[in-house]
């Protein structure tokens, strides 16, 4: 990293925030791109990674279009889209979308279908409708497997959402593209490093948002806590006797 990438990205110019070409404006872009791709990938491949690890049908289906979510080229579904919708936000948000289902509906699956069979027989035996196994037990038994596949949903989407800027959008994209237009390879470099930081960032936050809402029984915080050192035995006095 040359000293054109530090003025760069220490320059108060582009901190400011009426900048529309300043960072606080293209992250707040990128957030939103990602926001959204990851908001409605939720939507569809929750429920429905839900209910097929609940009843155990369909699974075949999971699995199947989870590995062909993952092999479908981003850029290529977005020049797909291009050519049907024309450019703007609806390509940007459905070819990172398709890129977001995968990894949400397998581990939303994975997750519930590997609940302990003991749990749920038992929550069915205290009179649980199937929609109260599922959202009461089996939902928060696997909570940590599910927001696996959040955040690395998240991570791939954010570091993927650069392409915003290929269909004429903002976002952290624009300094990649605009860079290399112009052959300004410090905007780029640090446009690569802005999209970095915010994957980490965004990792952080949701593995904070983990701890705070599964509980600790769940994610076996609660064995690794502090553990209290057994009291101490008293030791047995010894009988002594006189000798006469």
């Amino acid at each position: 990293m040359n000293d054109g990438t530090f003025s760069f990205l220490l320059d108060p110019a582009n901190w400011a925030l009426g900048n529309s070409d300043g960072f606080p404006q293209r992250i707040l872009e990128h957030l939103t791109y990602t926001g959204l791709a990851v908001g409605i990938a939720l939507l569809i491949a929750f429920p429905v990674g839900v209910l097929i690890g609940h009843t155990g049908r369909g699974a075949f289906l999971a699995i199947n279009a989870g590995n062909a979510g993952r092999a479908l080229p981003t850029l290529g579904v977005l020049m797909l889209v291009v050519a049907l919708a024309g450019t703007g936000l609806i390509p940007a948000t459905v070819a990172l979308t398709i890129l977001a289902i995968p990894p949400i509906l397998t581990s939303t699956y994975a997750g519930v279908s590997s609940v302990d069979p003991a749990t749920v027989d038992a929550s069915r035996g205290v009179g649980m409708t199937g929609y109260q196994v599922a959202a009461q037990v089996e939902v928060p038994d696997a909570l940590p497997i599910i927001f696996g596949g959040i955040r690395n949903a998240t991570l791939q989407v954010v570091s993927t959402a650069t392409i915003a800027a290929y269909v004429g959008l903002g976002g952290l994209g624009r300094y990649l593209f605009d860079g290399l237009a112009l052959r300004d390879y410090p905007r780029v470099v640090a446009g690569a490093i802005l999209v970095a930081a915010l994957a980490v960032v965004l990792d952080l936050l949701l593995a904070a948002i983990q701890r705070s809402l599964v509980s600790p029984g769940v994610d076996g915080r609660a064995e690794r806590g502090p553990r209290r050192s057994a009291p101490r035995q008293a030791r047995p006095v010894a009988a002594h006797t006189n000798e006469r």
